[in-house]
């Protein structure tokens, strides 16, 4: 089971989505904004099959 999330870029503040697997209970990992092709740390928390916590950061480094 999939999920669209949506959210806004933290670099360019564009409205972007992701698909998120709920099969998951969690995942973390790197995505480039479809908009500014900038990296943002996706992270989500998955509980009953429900995003109980969600973060698209600027990533570190």
């Amino acid at each position: 089971m999939t999920k669209e999330q949506f959210f806004n870029c933290a670099y360019c503040g564009e409205l972007i989505s992701v698909i998120l697997e709920l099969s998951e209970t969690s995942q973390q990992y790197t995505e480039d904004c479809e908009v500014c092709c900038q990296p943002l740390e996706i992270d989500y928390t998955v509980e009953n099959r429900s995003v109980i916590k969600f973060s698209a950061e600027q990533q570190n480094g």
